[in-house]
């Protein structure tokens, strides 16, 4: 598509590219030697970029304006010789106002004079690929040699977009403090009047007329583009519009993306002015000198050999020296030694030795007495003779008259135990000592012989406060009571149960024994029995046995006795519901672990009622299902106690 040449003193050039790859789409006269008039700034801030990444100056460092600086020509910030400004402020009126006076202080300060740092100016144009350029100042005002190219300046503007991403957000600000002033972009027009515009640079002489660098990305899409010899700054606009248009249409849509190769930075590069006291350390504005001490090793230095290394002899001597012996024991004398031994012999026994006067202590002396013979084999009669010809242990104190241990240290002499005080009528231990007083319960010669009856097809109601018979132990024969059923039941006695919980209506039947009895088995109840009030015992009203009945009559009279054996575990804990299965059981882990003292025993259940899931544990007591419930909430967790039914 060609394009119409521009009216101007100045020659005409230009160049697109794709940004992201570097290839070009469109040259005219793009490797023609012209002047670059202010694209020229684009290297001095590049060189600028160099030295802040490099750690040798920072945006706050202090510059010295010097005369030569404050002397350059518009378009200018004002800047007066020897006053003191930040870098910062230098570069945003360099990058956007575009100002002669910030650019030669920028390149006098880092280069030290402005033949010096053009000088690093064509250097770097040379290391990013410009061959054709030549630079003589820092702000691109006409002179002899101080030459570039569409192409070069093209390049230039790309390497800032790729190599310094951090910085190139300057080129698009429209406005900026400047210290001195606030500053407008000179290239506003075309940022604003271009759909994706984001930069760079523009630049005029006389002698250049009016160029621009520009890029703008749209989509996937990146052009860049440089125009020489400008008419004006709206034609120099039209033109790149056009230019722009021409790249847009003209990149592929997916490319690869390839970045150029950043320039690299001098070890040295950064000069200081020629002002001395710059060079002094602390000085306000200094140029951050770096001072670079070389870490290249030229000797290898051997370490220094041992005092006495030289003699080989000495060293296998001393490496084989024995080490020197230890110095004896102190002598301990055997009185002393004598005394430790038997403390440590009575320490000992006392620790291992069963209490004066329990069954453990007895044990220990029948052991001690039977390693001075074999024990033979002995029944239980021998057994019992061999118990109460062995002596108790010595000095035993003598245990409580009534107590268990009183009567066993009687049966073991072989004497009759004490007495013990009758124990309350209407107590348990009053019923079991009638229980064991009546002999035909103890050892009844019928009861083995008699098979159990077929259970009747009705069986015989017992009254409403009767829930379950009771059964009373008492050494290890199982007494059961069986109640006979009569027209009219006489008044119904108290016992005191043992069961740790009320009897459910609804027990499990685990064991069902059907016994034959007479009532004459059954001790006599004169008075009316007296309720135990223990706290861990339910009272059961049990019908009281008449006090005669034949034999037919008991036959006849049939009970079915059933136990539970759950121990009155019918309680449990509900802990919340959950909207799913596995929330319930991580809730019921949960819980199991803050208390496993209470709910240690407990089955854990999961149940779906109503669109949720419950998590419960059950088979505890109530007592548990109550602890447990006050221990959970003290935690703030949810629980409620289920009894049963």
């Amino acid at each position: 598509m060609p394009l119409a040449m521009p009216v101007s003193a100045a020659p005409y050039a230009a160049i697109v590219m794709d940004a992201r790859t570097g290839e070009t789409l469109y040259a005219k006269n793009a490797d023609t030697r012209l002047h670059p008039a202010s694209l020229t700034k684009m290297m001095t801030l590049y060189i600028a970029f160099q030295e802040i990444e490099a750690g040798r100056l920072s945006l706050d460092t202090m510059v010295t304006v010097s005369k030569n600086a404050a002397a350059q020509p518009p378009s200018r910030l004002g800047l007066k010789a020897g006053q003191k400004i930040a870098m910062r402020y230098l570069i945003r009126a360099a990058a956007i106002k575009s100002a002669n006076d910030a650019a030669m202080a920028i390149g006098e300060h880092i280069g030290g004079s402005q033949a010096a740092f053009a000088k690093r100016m064509t250097k770097t144009a040379r290391a990013l690929g410009m061959k054709n350029t030549t630079f003589k100042n820092p702000n691109g005002l006409t002179a002899d040699g101080h030459l570039s190219t569409a192409r070069d300046m093209n390049v230039l503007g790309r390497h800032l977009f790729y190599d310094f991403p951090q910085y190139y957000g300057i080129f698009s600000r429209r406005t900026a403090d400047a210290g001195l002033a606030t500053v407008t972009n000179t290239n506003s027009r075309f940022l604003d009047g271009y759909e994706g515009a984001d930069g760079i640079k523009t630049g005029y002489t006389g002698a250049a007329g009016f160029n621009l660098t520009a890029s703008a990305k749209r989509g996937n899409k990146r052009i860049i583009a440089t125009i020489f010899g400008g008419t004006s700054t709206a034609q120099r606009n039209a033109k790149m519009v056009e230019l722009m248009n021409m790249g847009f249409g003209m990149a592929k849509g997916n490319v690869r993306e390839k970045a150029p190769e950043a320039a690299p930075v001098p070890a040295d590069a950064l000069v200081a002015t020629a002002n001395p006291a710059i060079d002094e350390p602390d000085v306000e504005g200094g140029a951050a000198k770096t001072i670079r001490v070389s870490g290249e090793v030229i000797r290898s230095v051997r370490p220094k050999a041992r005092p006495g290394a030289g003699n080989t002899d000495a060293g296998v001597a001393m490496a084989a020296a024995e080490p020197a012996p230890e110095p004896p024991a102190p002598e301990v004398p055997d009185s002393v030694s004598a005394a430790i031994a038997a403390s440590v012999a009575s320490a000992l026994a006392e620790a291992t030795s069963a209490p004066e006067g329990t069954l453990d202590a007895q044990a220990q002396a029948l052991a001690v007495a039977a390693e001075d013979g074999a024990a033979p084999d002995l029944d239980a009669e021998d057994t019992a003779v061999a118990l109460a010809e062995v002596p108790p242990a010595p000095a035993a104190p003598a245990p409580a008259a009534g107590t268990l241990e009183a009567q066993a240290a009687a049966l073991a002499a072989g004497a009759a135990p004490a007495e013990t005080p009758a124990p309350a009528e209407g107590t348990l231990e009053a019923q079991a000592a009638a229980l064991a007083a009546a002999p035909a319960a103890v050892a009844e010669p019928a009861l083995p012989t008699v098979r159990p009856q077929a259970r009747p097809e009705k069986l015989a109601a017992a009254p409403a406060a009767q829930p379950e018979a009771e059964v009373v132990a008492e050494a290890e024969t199982v007494l059961e009571q069986v109640v006979p059923m009569a027209d009219a039941a006489p008044a119904p006695v108290e016992l005191a149960a043992v069961a740790p919980a009320p009897a459910m209506p609804a027990a499990k039947v685990t064991a069902v024994e059907t016994v034959s009895a007479r009532a004459s088995d059954l001790p006599e109840t004169t008075e009316a029995p007296v309720t135990r009030k223990a706290p861990i015992f339910d009272p059961v009203q049990v019908a009281a046995a008449e006090p005669a009945q034949t034999e037919a009559e008991a036959d006849a009279d049939l009970v079915v006795i059933a136990k539970s054996t759950s121990g009155g575990a019918h309680w449990g804990v509900n802990v919340g519901a959950f909207t799913s299965r596995a929330e319930a059981e991580r809730a019921l882990m949960k819980t199991a672990l803050a208390e496993s003292a209470t709910l240690k025993g407990g089955l854990k259940k999961t149940t779906q009622k109503g669109g949720a899931w419950r998590a419960s544990f059950l088979g505890l007591t109530e007592d548990q299902a109550d602890l447990a419930c006050r221990r959970l909430r003290a935690r703030g967790m949810e629980c409620e106690a289920m009894g049963p039914g």
